[in-house]
């Protein structure tokens, strides 16, 4: 059978047929699969890391992850939820690995009054559609705080208010309770406007 009319016959499969085919390693529901979340999933790595050849990279991986350990998968949750976890904790890996290695220029010091803009050329898709401010440099500065937030902070605030899942979403990815959704992204409100109103007040 043809390729195109293989994926087609996989649209309408049960969640957990589709999975079986995973798990069998069939061409078509890899490549349907691939169909299905390849830009969902290069989306949530340029809420976290927004530079297109980095996030292209982690989404990459990603899928390799998701081919070699879909025998692995209980189904204990959504197929979406499985692919979204890997995906958070894949771009989370990719910054703390920059971090240790000291080049990750949007973890400089906000508060630091030597901080120039032009550290920030590592954002090429400054412009990502779960982001909309009118300036590129005010993207940048956001951006540089949403890093500067402690890990679990980050997560739940990059997607909720960058990748636009909604809290039940974001509690099924992360393991979270929906109030502890609701607290973590409260938290990270109150920290990101304290660290802006402390990079303006410097650049005064």
């Amino acid at each position: 059978m043809h390729l195109n009319l293989l994926i087609e016959y996989l649209t309408f499969l049960t969640e957990t047929d589709f999975i079986h085919q995973l798990k069998a390693k069939s061409s078509a529901s890899y490549s349907k699969l691939l169909e299905d979340f390849q830009h969902k999933v290069f989306g949530t790595c340029l809420s976290f890391v927004p530079n297109r050849e980095d996030a292209e990279d982690i989404a990459q991986e990603v899928f390799v992850e998701v081919f070699n350990s879909i025998h692995k998968f209980k189904q204990e949750s959504k197929l979406a939820t499985w692919i979204y976890r890997i995906t958070t904790n894949k771009c989370l890996e990719f910054i703390r690995k920059k971090n240790a290695k000291k080049r990750f220029a949007f973890l400089e010091s906000l508060s630091s009054n030597d901080y120039n803009l032009d550290k920030a050329s590592y954002f090429t898709e400054i412009n990502h559609p779960g982001l909309v401010l009118e300036q590129k440099e005010t993207s940048e500065i956001l951006f540089l705080a949403i890093n500067k937030l402690p890990e679990a902070q980050r997560i739940v605030f990059t997607l909720n208010k960058i990748d636009d899942k909604s809290y039940k979403e974001i509690s099924e990815i992360t393991n979270k309770s929906v109030g502890s959704i609701e607290s973590l992204l409260f938290r990270a409100k109150k920290n990101l406007q304290k660290t802006l109103e402390n990079f303006y007040k410097n650049q005064e």
